[in-house]
């Protein structure tokens, strides 16, 4: 038998208290999630991404079962991610949220009592971080547990767990790769300036652990923002990571009714598509609220790197496939995937020093110490996918210069080395890193994934 946490028990203490307490075309700028680090050292930096990047994989691979255009400024911050800002509630009341394609549920930080353990990011202090009030809004309702919407977090069965039509739908408990936030789901108003979207389920969460901000989730599930708003495609651009604060954003861009081909963007007509693929495991898994697509090849310099097929295709056992993932910021390999690309990239830089001291101290490999050469021939990578739509990265998107005297690294992440291995879930997870400089497009519409490299610096 399992020893129960002391820190958890302590906090769903508190979490009980706080439920007794809470029962008396648009844009969006998306920036960079974080502060400046609170180290200079940059190889703590990216040890930390590195292992963040990790611990994200792991809980996409393995997830627990959690019972016209608007534009919207999406900007880049230190600690991996993307930001965007909402407004809820009547009047509105803004929040910030880490916009993630890898989950479904739109929470923020709640009430006045809002407690985040295990928070103390750089800049960020836990006692400040903003908090969305709920009786402060007229339009603020706790989610009935009869209510339909209940249902898409606990599934169909919780309606026969209500005694009574009064009865609050039941508190959550979501954990995602490197933290937790638990809480009570609110029917509210989303509001942007040029439409209000009334009765939207939202996630009023009073604790978390690890988690700065709320998180907006982008992924298939009907509690997801997508969805919610009945949105026909999503698109961003990602301005490149400088692991700082500075204010540079891109768009995230939300598009409501149908589209059609002659709507397309004029600058965005070579954008190459790949399908969208199904999870053919449990219709009732968490895996079904990822963006499946179909990998076909990746292409190290003119190598065709040999990756067994079951890795590249989701089973029915949940395992295997390709996913992408705003939230994670280094894109993740199962091992023998990434043995196999590391080894392309490897052999054909041999010419260059490796920095073993480097790969030890990042988690990252292959590293390589290139302060005295002036010139450096990095192969190519490019992902191939299904119908042919290849992404082939600019370099910075793939190494990175970790240390200021000259060692770059790969910035893709393996099981085993920043930490232990979750055999199952996803094979590759595309992270944000590698979609720097890229205008990315979810068709959910067309059930298609379109990609087109371009700068994203407005």
């Amino acid at each position: 038998m399992a020893t129960p946490n002391p820190l958890l028990l302590f906090l769903i203490s508190l979490f009980s208290l706080f439920l007794l307490a809470f029962s008396s075309k648009l844009t969006l700028p998306l920036s960079p999630l974080a502060k400046h680090p609170s180290s200079s050292d940059p190889i703590q930096t990216i040890n930390l991404l590195s292992s963040a990047s990790l611990s994200r994989a792991h809980h996409l691979k393995r997830p627990k079962h959690n019972s016209s255009a608007t534009k919207v400024p999406l900007y880049p911050r230190s600690y991996g991610g993307y930001s965007i800002s909402l407004s809820f509630g009547t009047p509105p009341q803004t929040s910030t949220f880490l916009m993630d394609t890898g989950s479904s549920l739109v929470w923020f930080p709640c009430t006045s009592r809002y407690l985040c353990s295990r928070c103390s990011f750089p800049n960020i202090d836990p006692s400040t971080i903003p908090a969305f009030i709920p009786k402060l809004s007229s339009s603020s309702r706790l989610l009935g547990c009869k209510n339909p919407k209940c249902a898409w977090i606990f599934g169909p069965e919780v309606n026969t767990k209500c005694p009574n039509s009064s009865q609050a739908c039941p508190s959550y408990v979501i954990q995602y790769g490197s933290g937790t936030t638990a809480g009570v789901l609110l029917s509210e108003s989303l509001n942007f300036p040029d439409k209000t979207v009334p009765d939207f389920l939202v996630g009023c969460s009073i604790l978390s652990i690890r988690q700065p901000a709320g998180i907006a989730g982008f992924g298939r599930g009907p509690q997801s923002l997508p969805v919610q708003m009945g949105l026909s495609k999503f698109s961003y651009c990602l301005v490149s990571h400088r692991f700082d604060d500075t204010p540079v954003s891109s768009d995230l861009v939300l598009y409501s009714g149908s589209t059609s081909d002659g709507d397309e963007i004029d600058d965005n007509h070579d954008i190459s598509y790949t399908p969208f693929q199904k999870n053919p495991g449990a219709p009732n898994t968490a895996y079904r609220e990822y963006y499946y697509l179909a990998l076909r090849k990746v292409i190290v310099g003119k190598k065709h790197v040999k990756i067994p097929y079951k890795y590249l295709v989701a089973g029915e056992d949940d395992n295997g496939g390709t996913i992408v993932d705003s939230g994670s910021t280094f894109t993740f390999m199962e091992r023998p995937v990434f043995e196999a690309v590391a080894e392309a990239f490897a052999t054909q830089m041999e010419k260059y020093t490796r920095a073993g001291d480097i790969e030890n101290r990042t988690g990252l490999k292959p590293c390589f110490d290139i302060s005295k050469e002036e010139k450096v021939d990095f192969p190519e990578l490019v992902f191939q996918f299904k119908g042919g739509a290849k992404m082939a990265m600019p370099v910075n998107n793939y190494f990175t210069l970790v240390t200021s005297n000259g060692v770059v690294c790969l910035t893709i992440v393996t099981d085993g080395v920043a930490g232990p291995g979750v055999a199952a879930g996803p094979a590759v997870i595309l992270g944000n890193f590698q979609q720097q400089n890229f205008y990315v497009e979810y068709d959910l519409e067309r059930e298609r994934f379109g990609f087109k490299k371009q700068s994203c610096k407005k």
